[in-house]
């Protein structure tokens, strides 16, 4: 009696591991990202409704090293992420999405090697544009917003969609953009206020993370999409029934 072929499914489950290991990574980047809330436990000194959340790595400051690594580790979280994710989202802009994510991260290790060199929040002295660590600073606003624009026109027009990135994105990238906006008040000479929007922006950021988390575990596998088209996923393999019915045809 002839029977059905069983399918190898390595591939399919190795597929849903690396999106697993994905959303792992974002996940503790989410939490990593919002680090700067240990300022509430911590002596630092800085008033966080008018100081920038770079004021606590700056070079003078006692958490400098603490806060540093934290973003680095961050960084470096998003940077495995993002290379796993780009091997599990389909589509050109889905791939130039997860390369703005390796760019933030990039540039934000690049904002703790040229930090703030004091915090102008407590020493007036001190000056609220050091031109390397707010070009850097900006860069990292640049990658952010981009990859937000880039993976949220990806989950629109590319194949399986990610609906949570598709209804979520555009609100997500349109709220980051106004409280990053609010924050560049000291830039103008007129400081005040500044670190709450500031803070709202790095909840949104680490909010976009987590969200770019469950969107990729909840991703369908091809086979699993709405077409059925078969893929590579589902490989025949021979079983030894249909074998022996071979030889004796």
């Amino acid at each position: 009696m002839y029977q059905a072929p069983e399918y190898d499914m390595a591939p399919r489950l190795s597929g849903r591991r690396r999106r697993l290991w994905v959303a792992l990574l974002l996940g503790t980047a989410t939490v990593a990202y919002n680090g700067w809330l240990l300022e509430f436990l911590l002596p630092t000194g800085l008033d966080p409704r008018h100081s920038y959340v770079s004021e606590l790595y700056a070079a003078d400051q006692p958490f400098q090293a603490l806060f540093s690594g934290i973003e680095v580790t961050c960084a470096l979280l998003v940077t495995a992420g993002a290379l796993l994710a780009r091997s599990t989202l389909p589509g050109r802009l889905a791939g130039t999405g997860c390369w703005a994510l390796i760019a933030f991260a990039a540039f934000s290790v690049a904002d703790t090697i040229v930090p703030m060199r004091c915090a102008p929040s407590v020493e007036p002295s001190c000056e609220a544009v050091n031109p390397w660590h707010t070009t850097t600073s900006a860069l990292v606003h640049f990658a952010i917003f981009s990859s937000m624009a880039l993976l949220s026109a990806a989950a629109r027009a590319e194949r399986p969609g990610m609906p949570l990135i598709h209804r979520w994105g555009p609100w997500m990238l349109s709220c980051s953009m106004v409280a990053a906006v609010a924050t560049v008040g000291p830039l103008f000479g007129g400081p005040g206020w500044h670190g709450v929007p500031q803070r709202v922006h790095l909840t949104l950021v680490g909010t976009w993370f987590a969200l770019l988390a469950v969107a990729l575990v909840r991703l369908p596998t091809h086979h699993e999409s709405a077409d059925r088209t078969p893929t590579a996923a589902r490989i025949p393999r021979p079983t030894q029934t249909a074998s022996t019915n071979s030889a004796v045809t």
